[in-house]
């Protein structure tokens, strides 16, 4: 993937800017990342960074509620947010036309979100029906995600449920909401990425001129969220009345990115070495010549992204299975797998499939605007270099046999954890 043409300033304020020009397309993305998520929000108020992603939706000290919905559709674009383990997004997609209309809506709210009472327990009610709707109402919700995090963490910002406890979320008052405003939502915690159809001289005069005036506030010191490495195997099981069939979920420490990133890369290209598409090891064996599961799936980050969270980070697999199949029987083909590559290596051919198909899934992905957008406004924020998103398909063609094994060597079932879901009104 070629790397785009990268332009950042600061303003006074604090706020990053990122400016990627492409004039292939007469359209233009804007994203906003604030550096808060699930693992910032307060003890006994879980769910709160993901509530208040909704209550940015609701009206500014400029716009009435529905306002910012208007704008954007009525201009032919799209608009979304969501709330991740270390960062909250906020994004429109326009014609390039309306870029201006763009950095207006961003900087409109981020000055003065108009967060009231009325609009405060109106989000409530729909977060609650959000949980309702893809959580305790339909088969394996929150699996692996919510339940996970808990049985291999111990601490809370890293073991909480982030889409939240009713009782926590009814609890939220406007207090609540003015703290966490003030202390997440400062310019000088977040980045402003713009890419597509502009020049930047352009872009920078619109972005000075609506967000230069948003007023500085202190910028939180980063937390670390560091926690000791398990020093056994944790096990967990988790009732979900829906399930049709047993699901199980493992899940492993990865290592730092800030501080090995290659290491952590590796375990990147083992997740697809044993588990992306048919010709991997663990789908021939366990989905096709035993067989013993039905669908098993591998990956770095707990929403199937690699490097889409800071330390600590998670490396998952899950499987669904039959009744029939003991949760043990399907653990000692995934270790006996992950120690057959920690002695042997990836075949070269194997390690030539993952180049060509991660290459392959990032050209495509960076075509859509949307993405690209949201891909380097993430990773300058949590990484520093935006053209870490660019720069992957390279960096995992460059890991080597020797560094995957290594990293098949550290996924041992004594520093794991293992969550299991029988299927619903049977036992496991």
């Amino acid at each position: 993937m070629a790397a785009p043409e990268l332009h950042r300033f600061t303003l006074d304020n604090g706020l990053r800017v990122v400016l990627a020009p492409d004039r292939t397309a007469p359209v233009v993305g804007v994203s906003v990342h604030y550096d808060v998520g699930f693992r910032s929000e307060p003890e006994g108020r879980t769910g709160f960074a993901h509530l208040f992603e909704h209550l940015m939706f609701q009206g500014s000290e400029s716009l009435e509620k529905l306002a910012h919905f208007r704008h954007v559709q009525s201009s032919g674009g799209t608009f979304n947010g969501s709330t991740h383990p270390d960062y909250t997004d906020y994004f429109e997609v326009l014609p390039s036309a309306a870029l201006e209309r763009a950095l207006f809506l961003e900087a409109d709210r981020m000055r003065a979100p108009k967060i009231t009472e009325e609009n405060l327990r109106n989000q409530i009610d729909v977060v609650k029906e959000e949980i309702r709707l893809r959580v305790l109402n339909t088969p394996y919700g929150g699996f692996p995600w919510i339940w996970l995090p808990p049985v291999l963490y111990q601490s809370f910002p890293n073991a909480h449920n982030g889409y939240g406890d009713f009782s926590e979320l009814e609890q939220a008052s406007l207090d609540d909401c003015a703290a966490f405003f003030d202390t997440y939502y400062a310019p000088g915690n977040a980045v402003l990425t713009v890419t597509g159809d502009f020049t930047v001289e352009q872009a920078a005069e619109k972005v000075h001129d609506h967000f230069g005036d948003v007023p500085a506030r202190p910028t939180p010191a980063r937390r670390s969220f560091a926690e000791p490495a398990p020093q056994a195997e944790s096990r967990r099981v988790h009732t979900d009345p829906h399930a049709p069939l047993p699901a199980m979920a493992v899940g492993y420490r990865l290592p730092d990115p800030a501080t090995d990133l290659a290491a952590y890369l590796a375990n990147v290209v083992l997740a697809e070495v044993l588990c992306d598409g048919d010709a991997s090891r663990l789908q021939q064996r366990m989905v096709h010549q035993e067989p013993l599961v039905t669908d098993i799936s591998m990956g770095c980050g707990l929403f199937g992204a690699p490097l889409d969270a800071r330390d600590p980070d998670t490396l998952t697999v899950t499987a669904m299975h039959s009744p029939d199949v003991a949760v043990d029987r399907v653990l000692t083909a995934l270790d006996e797998e992950i120690e057959r590559l920690a002695a042997g290596g990836p075949q070269p051919d194997e390690l030539a499939r993952v180049a060509a198909r991660w290459a392959s899934s990032l050209h495509r992905e960076h075509d859509r605007i949307t993405s690209r957008t949201l891909a380097l406004g993430s990773s300058e924020l949590l990484h520093g270099r935006a053209e870490l998103a660019t720069e992957l398909p390279n960096l995992l063609g460059a890991v080597t046999a020797d560094q995957v094994a290594a990293a098949a060597k550290c996924l041992r079932p004594d520093s794991r954890a293992v969550l299991t879901v029988p299927a619903a009104g049977g036992a496991q």
